[in-house]
């Protein structure tokens, strides 16, 4: 017996086989194994989940901006490098006063009153050690003291205040610096737990909800949100976080935030959003990453502020609402952070936004007639544009012999309006084609009058020749021009060329 294991997705399919007599025996069992952790770009909490590595000989430029590289450190590193860093300098500082007294022999001589040392009453390190805190400290106990018959003692005195300094204002400050980041004031900006998918407007709408814990306000309160996806560009360069620009209203200004009370963020689901061609099935084998930033200024600080998290598609919903949470009380309005995620159900349609609209396209019966109406339209206008060019260029005579210059082209918009009539009545309900078709307003009326139109100027026209020229017109038109003098012929040939 042999066991196959196949891995589809998050799902696996077991495949046993097993043999007996001249036959096989295939038996599948299909279990669900539990779903593999989804691996996120930025975490819920804001904290992007990127480490960089096999840096090389760019390590160099952290220390090229040590201050900002000591910010950054975690808090144990940064209470470590600042007790390290006391506790060396004070010990170095010592050992100095230390090393004067000895090369002095101040040590040897301590106890003798006759004699007067660098530093009173330093007998060995740990009271070289005690002089040097007294001193850095600006305790001054008045015990221990510098001499005036020790210049080197006030040399070494001078250089431990400069180097004291420096080393306090470095530390002091990194510290200050780390403790006043405004990154805890993140903690008091919500995000839903989960975004939704529902109509807003008549529209398809991305929505979220943000809000602010503090009475403190945020100043110019901004945000910002990024579609990461990975794709393939059609050169066959493949992008595994590709990040997107979702519209949250930079155009209107909805952007800019007044965060005094949640609330609700919107994308409006368009042609020119990424999620035009996302519907409630295909979200169900996408895989994405909504990235949210928050950027504000701290009123109480100053300082700028930035909160982030993420939504996967796993906390997408479709066709979810979020609940109301501020309700109005005497006096003031009460915001109800226990619905603050909440959500319920609401009818929306399952499909893309561009399936919705190639539905509503296929449903139209008049756009598909529309548009070979006009392509109709044009070619009779270019039609008659070409018949103005001939008529032009006609002889005076035979222009003068059609009645009208204009007559063809009007002619020819009469009859192309009424195939235009005749085609967009196919289109029209029933009622209205039976009305249409009332005695009257048919177009056999058209047409009588047209042939009018037609033989009374040609009438018109033959009755101002001349009998010579009536007669041989009325011999038949193809044998008009044989029937004339040559002279005549002539002229027409000149004048047609």
């Amino acid at each position: 017996m042999s066991a196959l294991r196949r891995k589809f997705g998050d799902d696996y399919q077991v495949v046993t086989t097993s043999s007996s007599g001249s036959g096989f025996h295939q038996q599948q069992a299909t279990a669900a194994a539990p779903k593999r952790k989804r691996q996120r770009f930025v975490d819920k909490n804001g904290r992007c989940n990127v480490q960089h590595g096999n840096l090389g000989s760019e390590t160099s430029r952290y220390l090229s901006d040590l201050f900002t590289t000591l910010v950054d450190l975690k808090w144990r590193w940064n209470l470590f490098i600042f007790i390290l860093t006391y506790t060396v300098a004070w010990l170095f500082m010592a050992s100095m006063w230390w090393i004067i007294a000895y090369m002095r022999g101040d040590l040897n001589k301590a106890h003798d009153e006759n004699y007067t040392p660098c530093v009173a009453n330093v007998y060995n390190f740990p009271s070289a050690f005690l002089f040097f805190i007294e001193t850095e400290a600006t305790i001054g106990y008045g015990y221990r003291y510098i001499t005036d018959k020790c210049p080197e003692g006030i040399i070494l005195f001078l250089f431990q205040s400069i180097l004291g300094s420096i080393v306090d204002a470095f530390l002091i400050g990194c510290m200050f610096i780390k403790m006043s980041q405004p990154k805890k004031r993140a903690e008091t900006l919500m995000f839903s737990e989960h975004a939704v998918i529902s109509m807003r407007d008549g529209k398809l709408t991305l929505m979220f909800r943000v809000g602010n814990l503090r009475n403190s306000h945020m100043v110019s309160a901004q945000i910002r949100c990024k579609l990461l996806k990975s794709r393939q560009t059609p050169e066959g360069e493949f992008l595994p976080l590709d990040q997107l620009e979702l519209d949250v209203g930079f155009s209107t200004g909805a952007d800019q935030l007044f965060l005094v009370s949640p609330l609700t963020i919107c994308h409006v689901i368009d042609a020119k959003s990424p999620f035009y061609d996302l519907s409630q099935r295909s979200m169900q084998t996408e895989q994405f990453e909504i990235v949210v930033i928050l950027e504000g200024i701290v009123e109480t600080t100053g300082m700028t502020c930035q909160a982030r998290t993420s939504y996967t598609e796993d906390e997408v919903l479709w066709g979810h609402r979020f609940f109301p949470v501020i309700s109005l009380e005497e006096g003031f309005f009460k915001v109800d952070y226990s619905q603050f995620h909440a959500t319920f159900e609401v009818p929306t349609p399952p499909y893309s936004v561009k399936e919705q609209e190639e539905m509503l396209l296929m449903s139209s019966p008049l756009i598909a007639p529309a548009v070979s109406n006009s392509k109709e339209r044009n070619n009779s206008t270019e039609c008659l544009d070409g018949l103005d060019d001939i008529s032009t260029k006609l002889p005076s005579k035979l222009q003068k012999m059609t009645g009208r210059e204009d007559f063809p082209k009007k002619l020819l918009r009469m009859s192309s309006t009424t195939s235009e009539k005749a085609y967009s009545m196919g289109d029209l309900p029933m009622k209205l084609q039976r009305i249409s078709s009332v005695p009257g307003n048919s177009e056999e009326k058209l047409v009588s009058k047209t042939t009018k139109m037609m033989s009374d100027p040609m009438s018109q026209s033959m009755a101002d020749l001349p009998p010579k020229l009536q007669k041989l017109s009325g011999g038949g038109g193809g044998r008009m021009e044989g029937n004339l003098p040559a002279k005549l012929r002539k002229m027409n040939s000149d004048r047609f060329t």
